[in-house]
């Protein structure tokens, strides 16, 4: 699926209830994350619910490409996650740094619809992974 597929259901959907139900469906797409992955190093700390991030770095061609597996305790979180991971696995890491994520997020409606820890949580996602973006960057120079 891609953002502009989401952004498009997102639209189909007036209903915060409905928008809810779609951002959990997306939750339950995500790949499973195996155990030995729910580590320490991979959890994301400033959320109120359990994250975890990992990451593994690829190569197309000659640039470095972050490909990541999440997973939440909580099922809302799962839909977030998804969605996140629409916007930057998979992608360079001057790809992630030119993608505003928080901007995204926002024209979705969710600074209204999400409580602040949850908004907190989703700050601290992107945070990480654009910090990732930045280690790869620096790494590859």
């Amino acid at each position: 699926m891609t953002i502009d597929e989401i952004r498009d259901n997102f639209a189909l959907l007036e209903d915060w209830d409905d928008r809810y139900r779609y951002v959990i469906e997306l939750g339950r797409t995500l790949e499973p994350m195996p155990e030995q992955e729910h580590s320490a190093d991979n959890k994301v700390q400033g959320c109120a619910s359990q994250v975890w991030l990992s990451k593994r770095l690829g190569r197309d061609g000659g640039e470095p490409v972050l490909n990541y597996l999440g997973d939440s305790d909580a099922h809302i979180v799962r839909g977030l996650i998804a969605i996140l991971l629409t916007l930057y696995s998979g992608r360079t890491p001057r790809d992630i740094l030119a993608t505003d994520a928080i901007a995204v997020f926002d024209e979705f409606g969710f600074r209204e619809h999400l409580t602040p820890q949850r908004s907190n949580g989703l700050r601290s996602m992107v945070e990480r992974i654009r910090g990732d973006a930045r280690q790869a960057l620096a790494a590859a120079s």
